[in-house]
């Protein structure tokens, strides 16, 4: 076929596009012209599609990565490690390059993935990593010896490199896609260096305690997410206190359901995650999914991210100081996208007119004109048409579930005028009673209301630890109020005292309260707040002897409680040697029987167990007063000798009550000493430490004229005073001992011994630094004081020694 049959790039024909190389131009040209026409070629480039998003996995990389991120925290190493370990693992994993499988990264940097800082990272993650086996660690200290720069391989991955088929034998195009599935998710953000800006993920702003679990349970729950954005949940039977949504946390994770429990409210708090139950008659919760909202938005595209950035996604994303909002929005468009089965969900009610998007709370004082999107406090009714979560608090906190009729009140429909405002209708007397600021007037009967206030407490560790409880606080009254927030303070403080982490205390009493109404079932069920509060909501629940129990979890690190533990592996371990032993001793005994003899024996079991526990508490407690008795008893006998010491007589003049000397003989000792050590001092410059004929005589001599100078200048100074006499004696003999330690010291300085030492100090400066003449004058002076004081300290020494030998009888005597 001729080359210019081919004359076109292609053709239309009735609207549809036909290749040019099936159409020859003899055939194109005897037909007619309404049937066929030249299409241009497209002018520039073609349109280029961008990465989808991040949270828009197929269904075979979804599978892949689930299966990748199972596989390598389920490895031996990372059993029983905490969060913080498994987590670094992850990420590593992820930002691990297929050409070489090392990975290089700040000890920093990795910090901002995990929320954790820099100093946590360098002395707990990094030695986590070397001790699970799993990582291989190469650090590059920094000035200080401080962990700075990490090189990682994690082993698993690496030795998976040249197995065909083992989950974690990741190409190049899946790591990028886990790698942008972990920016999206907690990724810390970054500023770069040509003016552009990477958002932080959703987790991105999340630091601090928990912060690593909550970031891997979000990336596990993210894997078991479908498109409709709902989280396949566990089979089997669960725990009915917690649910199936946290037992499939706690599965994944591989914790405690009371552990997950806290992660999952944690997630849900931050709007990350939703529980969606069925609406019932008795308005109580009945059975719940597991929804991630991001993940439905980001399939259904109502965000509009098509750059695969998560910065948009509009009430996802966890909240920073910039991104709260004071208000809710009245409809989630996240859970429009979770699917139209109704099974589990709350019954829908069609939207009414476009309106305010929440309620405004007002004080009496400032009254609306009662159209829609205005509220008073307490006032629980719904109108017509509304929705089912339109009485929810703006705040997102929980709404107190008021004693309100199911049906709404008779009136008009949003939108329309009513003839009476229903805040002036209802609400005009309270209003008209209202003073300045909006504060009721104390009228009569009224007096407690005065007191009663709608907010939380002022202190901000008091409203963190009563929010869960906000419902409560509002229907107590003042005097209540006074006597819960007491309690309540008392509480954070006994609960700071016992963490490691004073300022989680609050935190830790808002879980508490969390946990209580989760077994109670509701602020609804709860029928006198204030009963329930100090009774119930702010005591701790010691399950075992650990004071820092509460309900089988400790306190100070938010585990299991090992004591709790130990507590029912000791009563399974019973109940196992009692079946033992009916089994060895009635072989034949089965079914109905056997289960009533073993009740029978454990009953009785318990009541051995029961009679122990007393003996052993009353032999503690006769131990304990053994104890205060002999307390008791060695006191009086140390105040008896106290009293008996201080009540002796002086041992050398004989006063009474002086305890053994009185202050007269105690300066008198103490002149004897002073005046011995200044005839040393004398002795050890003046004699030859040889001759003991010379010491003694010298001694003798010396000593008789400084006690004389001693009496002189007491004579002169005190008069017929004995007491003033010996303390003066005392003073001046140790002036004396002063002087004569100086004006040896500097007669030592000028000996052969202190000059050769200085000389020598000083040419040894000047050959180390040839032209420090004044540090060597200075090192020189140093080294003769320092040759002076040991050369009087070792004659000191000598003459004591020598004074020895002569009293006992065998001192040589120099000859002449």
């Amino acid at each position: 076929m001729p080359a210019d049959c081919y004359d076109a790039p292609y053709v239309v024909l009735r609207g549809a596009h036909v290749s040019a190389v099936a159409v020859p131009a003899a055939h194109r040209r005897s037909s007619s012209p309404r049937w066929l026409r030249s299409v241009p070629e497209q002018a520039g480039p073609a349109v280029k599609r961008g990465p989808g998003h991040p949270l828009t996995l197929g269904r075979d990389a979804h599978a892949r990565l689930a299966t990748a991120v199972r596989t390598l925290l389920d490895s031996p190493g990372l059993e029983g490690v905490p969060d913080t370990v498994r987590l670094a693992v992850v990420v590593l994993a992820a930002r691990t390059p297929s050409e070489t499988g090392v990975v290089e990264i700040r000890a920093r940097e990795l910090g901002r993935w995990l929320g954790l800082s820099e100093s946590r990272v360098r002395h707990a993650v990094v030695p986590g990593l070397r001790r699970s086996g799993v990582v291989d660690v190469d650090t590059l200290t920094g000035e200080f010896g401080e962990d700075w720069g990490l090189t990682c391989r994690v082993l698993p991955m690496w030795e998976a490199q040249n197995k065909v088929g083992h989950p974690l034998q990741l190409p190049k195009p899946e790591l990028a896609t886990l790698l942008r599935l972990m920016e999206a998710l907690m990724a810390p953000g970054w500023a770069h260096r040509d003016g552009r800006v990477t958002p932080a993920g959703l987790l991105g702003a999340r630091t601090g305690h928990g912060a690593a679990a909550d970031r891997l349970a979000l990336l596990l729950l993210v894997l078991e997410t479908a498109e409709s954005g709902r989280v396949r949940l566990c089979g089997g039977t669960v725990n009915k206190r917690y649910g199936r949504p946290v037992a499939t946390l706690a599965r994944l994770l591989g914790s405690s359901l009371s552990r997950a429990e806290r992660v999952l409210a944690r997630l849900e708090d931050a709007g990350l995650v939703e529980r969606p139950r069925r609406q019932t008659v008795s308005r109580l919760r009945q059975v719940s999914r597991l929804v991630v909202p991001a993940v439905a938005a980001a399939h259904s595209g109502r965000q509009g991210t098509t750059d695969g950035r998560v910065g948009n996604l509009a009430g996802t994303a966890w909240p920073s100081q910039d991104s709260l909002s004071p208000t809710k929005p009245q409809t989630n468009e996240a859970r429009e996208g979770c699917g139209t089965d109704e099974g589990d969900l709350a019954a829908t009610t069609p939207l009414h007119a476009v309106h305010s998007s929440v309620a405004d709370v007002f004080s009496d004082a400032e009254v609306d004109s009662g159209f829609s999107g205005s509220a008073v406090p307490g006032s629980c009714g719904r109108p017509k048409r509304a929705s089912t979560r339109e009485d929810q608090a703006a705040d997102g906190e929980t709404a107190v579930a008021q004693s309100a009729p199911p049906v709404a009140e008779d009136g008009p429909l949003r939108g329309a005028k009513p003839k009476e405002s229903p805040v002036e209708g209802r609400y005009g007397q309270r209003a008209a009673r209202t003073g300045a600021g909006g504060r009721p007037k104390a009228v009569g009967w009224e007096k407690t209301q005065q007191q009663r206030r709608v907010d939380l407490p002022a202190h901000l560790g008091l409203r963190v630890a009563l929010r869960p409880v906000a419902g409560l606080w509002e229907r107590l009254s003042g005097w209540q109020q006074v006597q819960v927030e007491a309690a309540a303070k008392a509480e954070v403080k006994r609960l700071a005292g016992m963490l490691m982490r004073p300022e989680a205390a609050p935190q830790l009493l808002a879980d508490r309260f969390t946990d209580r109404l989760e077994e109670t079932g509701g602020e609804a069920l709860v029928d006198r707040p204030y009963p329930w509060l100090i009774r119930r909501g702010l005591v701790q629940r010691q399950a075992c002897t650990d004071r820092r129990c509460d309900d089988g979890i400790r306190l100070d690190t938010g585990g299991e409680c090992e004591s709790c533990g130990n507590v029912v592996h000791i009563r399974r371990a019973g109940r196992a040697k009692v079946a033992a032993e009916i089994d060895r001793e009635l072989p034949s005994l089965g079914g109905r029987g056997r289960r009533q003899v073993l009740e029978e024996r454990l009953r009785e079991h318990t009541r051995c167990e029961a009679e122990q526990a007393g003996a052993r508490h009353a032999q503690a407690v006769a131990e304990v007063e053994m104890r205060r008795v002999a307390a008791a008893r060695r006191r009086a006998a140390e105040e008896a000798a106290a009293l008996e010491r201080l009540s002796a007589a002086c041992v050398e003049c004989g006063l009474l009550g002086a305890a053994g000397l009185c202050p007269e003989c105690t300066y008198r000792r103490r002149m004897d000493v002073l005046v011995q050590d200044a005839v040393d001092l004398a002795v050890a410059v003046r004699a030859d430490l040889d001759d003991s004929a010379q010491i003694a005589a010298l001694s003798e001599r010396c000593e008789a004229d400084t006690r004389a100078l001693v009496d002189d200048v007491c004579r002169r100074q005190a008069a017929a005073d004995q007491s003033l006499m010996a303390f003066i004696a005392r003073e001046v003999a140790e002036r004396i001992r002063d002087e004569r330690r100086a004006s040896a010291h500097q007669g030592l300085l000028r000996s052969e011994e202190a000059e050769a030492e200085a000389e020598a100090v000083y040419d040894t400066v000047l050959r180390r630094r040839p032209r420090c003449h004044q540090a060597a004058e200075e090192a020189a002076d140093e080294a003769r004081r320092r040759t002076a004081h040991y050369m009087l300290e070792h004659k000191l020494g000598q003459l004591r020694a020598q004074r020895a030998r002569m009293q006992a009888g065998r001192a040589p005597t120099r000859v002449g």
